[in-house]
């Protein structure tokens, strides 16, 4: 028996629509039409400029056949085509794949051809990986080639250039949103450290969302001033290309992270906003003294994963620069829950303010539900902040599923749930603390050993810059702590009892690391530490 509230009440063009993050800039456009929105060296575009840029990548890619569900790759800085590309290409129902700037040609290829892209728009910086992705291609895509002129080098990739192509572009072509919000926006590839990467698919619903949810757990308010140090690719910028654009604020432009030239950004132009991994903040912190711009005005970093040690936390502070640590995946169109901050909190001392940051936090606005819970059972853990469990996600931020990879995606949501693989623990107030990856995690003796808590002791070193924490193999022990630390370059000699003893004051006994490797750790292009590389390291250790 349908209800009252179902008859004659069902949804029409005058009360429902498709939600897509696309509608931004035109809402953005036509009501602050001359205020600035992208600022990249002497480039600067209003937000109207902008929008036209946008209808003619759109008009163009359009003129060529691109239609809905076509795949247009990306492989770009963070300079103002990528940004138009997050607009240009959903405007027409095509899918934007922002590839990973430092990814070696087989894996490019195997992105490309899996992901059976249409069209590849390319900075000359990366033109030779780019030409040896083609190459091995049957079916290569059109490629257009950017000339940047912050980059100021380098060949063409292609005899097609961005500006003319975008310049025969219609700046008043009438793009459509899309059939259905559940259509595919933009294709990420995870980071495939084993086999080949997944294709993440997000969903126009999504990221219409998260957009939002970001700028809601932020109060970023309107006309924000975001500095671009974390890249457009990963997982769409977190989908700030959508949020700043959404509050009508200034996108600055960097290609690559300089930590001198941050800092000099975020005074020329009052910055106000800014993401990135601990290691940008961390780099920010060893400007030398003589070249260190002091900061004059307030500034917000969101950092995600394992937060900062408290003394970066402190530090950072200091500089004016405000911290908020959230998280999420690739699967999670970024950031998803937030270490949501209480004022009574802001009294505390340093070290207790710092482990408070630390903790994950709660769920967006946006996001359905989140749990702790044991793998198997699917049963939520204790309130203890002692037992551990692995977190899982679920709502309409969570990605459509993985390209062509039906029995992954099964497995992703098995139980009615996402299975993000990271552990962690949820405290009395419902606040989630992140243990460790599920692959991290060390067994030693039959004790679970989370490395992040030994690398917080190590950090708390006032020598170690950097440091990470695997599991080395051990005849007795089945596994136990290796830590890779780096040091200051203006730190005294260390050595590795120095290190062990200066766990052993802050860690009980058994999660002390038993073998300590100083050198530099490796890392991915968005600053996380590549511990599969180091376990590797680790184990080859006699």
């Amino acid at each position: 028996m349908p209800s009252i509230y179902e008859e004659g009440l069902g949804p029409v063009n005058a009360n429902y629509d498709n939600l897509s993050p696309v509608d931004f800039i035109a809402r953005t456009a036509r009501v602050y039409p001359e205020y600035p929105a992208v600022i990249h060296g002497a480039a600067r575009y209003t937000w109207q400029q902008t929008y036209e840029r946008c209808c003619r990548l759109a008009s163009a890619l359009h003129n060529k056949g691109i239609r809905r569900g076509d795949t247009v790759a990306a492989m770009l800085p963070n300079i103002p085509a990528m940004l138009e590309c997050h607009f240009g290409i959903p405007m027409i129902g095509a899918v934007l794949n922002a590839l990973n700037i430092r990814l070696d040609a087989e894996t490019i290829s195997f992105m490309l051809k899996h992901g059976e892209a249409k069209v590849l728009i390319v900075d000359r910086e990366f033109g030779p990986v780019i030409q040896d992705a083609v190459s091995r291609l049957d079916n290569p895509p059109l490629i257009i080639d950017v000339n940047d002129p912050e980059y100021g080098e380098g060949q063409a990739t292609s005899d097609l250039d961005y500006e003319d192509f975008i310049a025969d572009g219609d700046p008043a072509f009438e793009w459509q949103p899309p059939q259905d919000e559940w259509d595919a926006i933009s294709l990420n590839y995870t980071s495939g450290t084993t086999g080949n990467p997944k294709g993440v698919v997000y969903h126009h619903r999504g990221a219409f969302l998260n957009a939002l949810g970001n700028s809601e757990i932020w109060s970023m308010g309107m006309h924000p001033v975001y500095l671009w140090t974390l890249p457009m690719f990963h997982c769409n910028g977190w989908c700030f290309p959508w949020t700043v654009t959404a509050v009508a604020g200034t996108h600055v432009c960097l290609r690559k992270v300089d930590p001198e030239k941050i800092l000099r950004l975020i005074e020329e132009h009052g910055v106000t906003h800014l993401c990135g991994a601990p290691i940008v903040l961390n780099g920010l912190l060893n400007v030398p003294k003589d070249k260190r711009i002091e900061i004059g005005h307030p500034v917000n970093a969101m950092t995600a994963g394992a937060a900062p040690p408290a003394k970066v936390i402190g530090a950072v502070e200091e500089m004016g620069i405000r911290i908020t640590h959230v998280y999420g995946l690739t699967e999670s169109y970024g950031p998803v829950t937030v270490c949501a901050w209480k004022s009574r909190w802001d009294d505390l001392p340093l070290d207790e303010r710092a482990d408070m940051k630390a903790r994950q936090g709660v769920r967006y606005p946006t996001l359905a539900g989140m749990m702790v819970g044991d793998p198997e059972s699917m049963e939520p853990v204790p309130k203890d902040g002692r037992t551990i469990g692995e977190i899982f996600l679920r709502g309409n931020t969570i990605m459509k599923g993985y390209l062509k990879n039906p029995k992954a995606t099964e497995a992703a949501f098995r139980g009615g749930w996402f299975h993000t693989g990271d552990l962690g623990v949820c405290h009395e107030d419902g606040y989630v603390e992140i243990k460790d990856r599920l692959k991290d995690i060390i067994i030693s003796g039959g004790e679970n050993i989370s490395t992040i808590e030994v690398e917080d002791a190590l950090y708390r070193h006032p020598a170690v810059l950097e440091a990470a924490v695997v599991a080395r193999p051990d005849e007795k022990w089945g596994e136990t702590p290796c830590a890779f630390v780096t040091l200051k370059t203006d730190a005294e000699d260390v050595s590795e009892e120095d290190i062990i003893r200066f766990c052993r004051e802050r860690l009980a006994g058994y999660k002390v690391p038993k073998t300590v490797v100083f050198q530099e750790l490796p890392k991915t292009s968005t600053g996380k530490i590549q511990k599969f590389v180091l376990r590797d390291t680790a184990k080859a250790i006699k």
